[in-house]
């Protein structure tokens, strides 16, 4: 066996715990992101909903909330922050990735230090959506009320660092938008067809036309190099398959259909985009297609079950349902794709962001 002369070196005189500990903070800091020589990104922003909220719905009265056990499980300290998970969710492994910090906090925490803001905060907020009646019936902070956040933000960097350093920030940065299933999910399917105004080709339009008025918006205050997250297979999600699923909670196929129907449609808006704004990048994850292969072949990633959560029976809890007093619980969480009816677990969104980061990062940063 091979002993490198340097860890040899301080193994015998540090206590191995130190070693790794250090070894590990060298790879954090370092990030695992390959991006080319002359590219840095010092912050990311975030913008949606729930599968990218880390704590924003905290700070004002909403039933969307998560800050409470069992959420936060297995968080750092076991701390329920409002993260609809076990543990971190996208934008903390995003962060974490890129080497730039551990997590990344609510832009609405009022104690949020200013030192946290040239790497980048949070504006996304449970139960946003593209459509603005989404956010009105969940009482969230809506995707253009993000951007005003985000105007916000850029005052209060430019007092802090000066005028030409948060330029820089805003213009180097990664940008991510996540949202739009809570307004399929929730808004369409659950108004009943006699009084919806729209059919569903109708409805995607709608929804993508507030997409692109977001991403334009973002594009004006000064955002380049955008990632925008496709929906997941809706209809696969927990308490989808558990409310229309039938006897045997099957995946409920006008809801996949739907997530594919906007997701073609967004893709389209992006070719438009990338040609009538000068200088932009846009990335497209595919959530579907990355989510979908592990529901459909759980025991190749290291999952057992894949069409229930972890949380209570996992056939219809999340936020409030979702709590310390749920029946059944499991004790491992690493065995479930999903941590709530909803959401995934920790260990489902790393392997995730695992299939998606690498086409992100070549889109935006690669030439």
């Amino acid at each position: 066996m091979y002993h490198h002369p340097v860890l040899s070196f301080f193994s015998s005189r540090i206590p191995l715990q130190v070693i790794l500990i250090v070894v590990a903070l060298i790879c954090r800091t370092q990030g695992r992101v390959s991006l080319p020589d002359n590219v840095t990104v010092p912050a990311v922003f975030m913008f949606g909903d729930s599968i990218v909220d880390t704590g924003n719905n905290n700070f004002f009265k909403t039933v969307v909330k998560s800050n409470f056990p069992p959420y936060g499980r297995d968080f750092i300290g076991g701390k329920a922050t409002g993260r609809f998970s076990n543990g971190k969710i996208p934008p903390d492994l995003i962060v974490e990735e890129f080497g730039i910090k551990e997590l990344l906090p609510p832009f609405l925490d009022p104690s949020l230090p200013l030192h946290e803001l040239p790497t980048g905060v949070n504006f996304a907020s449970s139960g946003a959506g593209y459509d603005p009646l989404t956010s009105k019936l969940f009482l969230v902070v809506s995707m253009s009320d993000q951007l005003q956040l985000f105007s916000q933000y850029k005052r209060r960097l430019t007092n802090f660092v000066g005028q030409k350093r948060a330029h820089k920030i805003v213009a180097d940065s990664l940008y991510m938008a996540v949202a739009g299933s809570n307004d399929l999910a929730e808004t369409y399917f659950h108004t009943p067809l006699e009084t919806r105004k729209y059919n569903l080709h109708s409805y995607t339009d709608l929804l993508i036309t507030s997409a692109s008025v977001f991403l334009q918006g973002l594009y004006k205050l000064g955002a380049r190099r955008i990632s925008i997250l496709g929906l997941t297979p809706l209809g696969c999600l927990p308490s989808q398959r558990t409310v229309s699923g039938g006897e045997k909670r099957a995946c409920v196929k006008r809801f996949n259909d739907a997530a594919k129907m906007f997701n073609s449609k967004l893709l389209s808006e992006l070719k438009v985009l990338r040609k009538t704004l000068p200088h932009v990048r846009l990335a497209y994850a595919d959530g579907y297609g990355a989510l979908m292969d592990i529901i459909q072949a759980p025991q190749e990633y290291g999952f057992i079950i894949a069409d229930r959560g972890c949380c209570g029976t996992g056939l219809v809890e999340t936020t409030f349902l979702c709590n310390q007093w749920s029946p059944g619980t499991c004790s491992n969480s690493s065995q479930f794709v999903f941590w709530d009816s909803y959401h995934p677990t920790e260990k489902a969104y790393r392997i995730l962001l695992h299939k998606l980061l690498g086409k992100i990062v070549h889109d935006l940063f690669h030439h």
